[in-house]
């Protein structure tokens, strides 16, 4: 199984961050460890090797065929299903291996780094997968809202980007970028996940 992911899919979060312009000519994308992988109700522990863990809250899609080289027209023939995630950060070790022009996957794929919601059906979700409401909630406060119509690179035209660089195999997933308001966690912290107002993912962190 892959886990990929996508920045600066929304340009308001690519102004927040003070990267506007980046992602529109082409998909910034980025692969998480298997092992980051965190399904629903499991706590999530913040690491012990930095000081600020962002959260990201993002449509994640599940690829359900095998692809390569897919036509954008028939992009929506390859995912069956859909969540919200959370695409953990932390930032400050990405912000110093970008200084230092580094990479920085440590940042975005240690363990526990990418959460994924309960699956909803695509026909079930109730709206176009390029009309869906996301929302994350920290302790009952609503902290991040969006809506995928302002994605900059359309969930199509992710899968048939990717499947030009990689075989995409049942069971992928593609977390397709966050909205503006990303923001830090803490111990404590009870986060609860939803699309189209329908709460698909909820836990602690510890």
């Amino acid at each position: 199984m892959k886990i990929f992911a996508v920045g600066m899919n929304y340009a308001a979060h690519s102004r927040e961050l003070g990267a506007a312009g980046q992602g529109e000519s082409e998909p910034v994308v980025f692969l998480k460890a298997d092992s980051s992988l965190l399904h629903v109700g499991k706590p999530f522990f913040l690491p012990d090797f930095c000081e600020r863990v962002d959260y990201e809250t993002e449509l994640v899609v599940r690829i359900c065929r095998l692809g390569k080289t897919i036509p954008e027209r028939f992009a929506h023939r390859y995912y069956d299903a859909a969540t919200v995630g959370i695409d953990f950060t932390a930032r400050d070790v990405q912000q110093r291996a970008r200084r230092e022009g580094l990479p920085w996957d440590i940042s975005k794929g240690f363990d526990g780094a990418a959460y994924v919601g309960e699956w909803v059906a695509i026909d079930q979700m109730g709206s176009a997968v390029q009309e869906a409401e996301l929302r994350l909630d920290i302790d009952g406060r609503t902290v991040q809202r969006g809506n995928t119509a302002d994605m900059i690179h359309s969930v199509d035209r992710l899968v048939a980007y990717i499947s030009r660089f990689f075989t995409l195999k049942t069971g992928d997933l593609i977390f397709t970028g966050t909205p503006v308001g990303v923001g830090p966690v803490a111990i404590g912290n009870r986060l609860e996940g939803y699309l189209n107002g329908r709460r698909l993912l909820a836990f602690n962190v510890r």
